[in-house]
């Protein structure tokens, strides 16, 4: 094994890395203390019961994005649409947005932060 193989390894940024095993190893790392803190941030929230929605509403109060995995209650698909449901009227009358990234994300917006839905060609 050469020295930039074992170097490369070493550092984890070898051919055999797993991006998502990269991330969650970033995701660990302690907070850049080096830098200020940001004025608003990106937050990824589990909807596991109507309890979590005070937490959305509350983040979206700070002006942070919420990226919203919905699969945890997906089971229960009445409860799902009611919660939507009332997270959509909020945003709609917060001046916020709301898009379906997938089956189970979806991107809400704080007020006046819009999300482009098409792409340009």
């Amino acid at each position: 094994m050469g020295i930039l193989q074992k170097l490369t390894g070493a550092l984890g940024i070898g051919k055999e890395m797993d991006l998502e095993e990269y991330l969650d190893a970033a995701e660990l790392e302690e907070v850049d203390v080096l830098h200020q803190a940001a004025d608003f941030y990106v937050k990824p929230v589990a909807l596991e019961s109507e309890a979590d929605v005070k937490i959305i509403l509350e983040e979206l109060k700070q002006r942070n994005i919420i990226l919203l995995n919905v699969s945890p209650m997906s089971r229960m698909p009445s409860k799902l649409k009611s919660i939507i449901d009332h997270l959509k009227t909020y945003i709609a009358k917060s001046n916020g947005d709301v898009a379906r990234i997938d089956n189970e994300k979806i991107l809400l917006t704080p007020s006046r932060v819009k999300i482009v839905k098409h792409r340009r060609k």
